[in-house]
């Protein structure tokens, strides 16, 4: 870092004023990079400072051999910003199912108990997190009620490829079904003709 004797090795060392020096440096260039990229200045602060806790909890991987502080700090930010527009595009899957499960309520569609409300937001937080191709396949099966042949057609895969990220995405939303708590085996028990 320019001129600042010893300003790497104190970071490195735990110098908490060495943070605080790098925060008010290059917070402003994190910053903008968060901002620029999710859009929303709360989002975009919430990433700076993840950035910086990142930042300061592997301090010691940081080689100044390999490259500048706001050159490692922009590394971290790009993969910060990543886990930022996932987790808000998961929320805003959530708050719409949600809103989709209210508004079927309010329009008489049937008044779903607690519980069922609850599974399907589990749901749908771990369709979030499957791998895209796998949770296309999935909302392909069962939100759009396309046979496997159907599926393969429409997106290209072969039809092995689609059986198994079928066979492995029910497994892994049943593992976490399992893990959840919910009463899944009590619940299918009583609906034969679930899927």
């Amino acid at each position: 870092m320019g001129g600042d004797d010893g300003f790497v090795e104190r970071f490195r060392a735990g110098d908490e004023r060495a943070l605080r020096a790098a925060y008010e440096r290059f917070g402003p260039a994190v910053f903008h990079l968060a901002v620029r990229s999710v859009g929303s200045v709360t989002d975009a602060e919430d990433v700076t400072q993840a950035v910086f806790v990142a930042a300061w909890l592997g301090r010691e991987g940081f080689d100044p051999e390999r490259g500048s502080m706001l050159g490692w700090l922009l590394g971290i930010a790009r993969r910060k910003v990543v886990d930022q527009i996932r987790a808000s595009a998961r929320d805003g899957r959530i708050a719409e199912e949600v809103r989709r499960l209210a508004g079927g309520a309010r329009d008489g569609a049937g008044d779903a108990p607690p519980e069922r409300i609850v599974d399907r937001l589990v749901l749908a937080d771990e369709m979030a997190r499957l791998p895209g191709e796998q949770r296309r396949v999935l909302e392909l099966a069962f939100y759009d009620d396309l046979t496997h042949p159907q599926i393969a057609a429409l997106t290209g895969l072969p039809l092995g490829t689609v059986k198994s990220h079928l066979r492995r995405g029910m497994a892994r939303l049943r593992s976490r079904w399992e893990v959840d708590g919910a009463a899944f085996g009590a619940r299918a028990a009583g609906t034969p003709g679930a899927r």
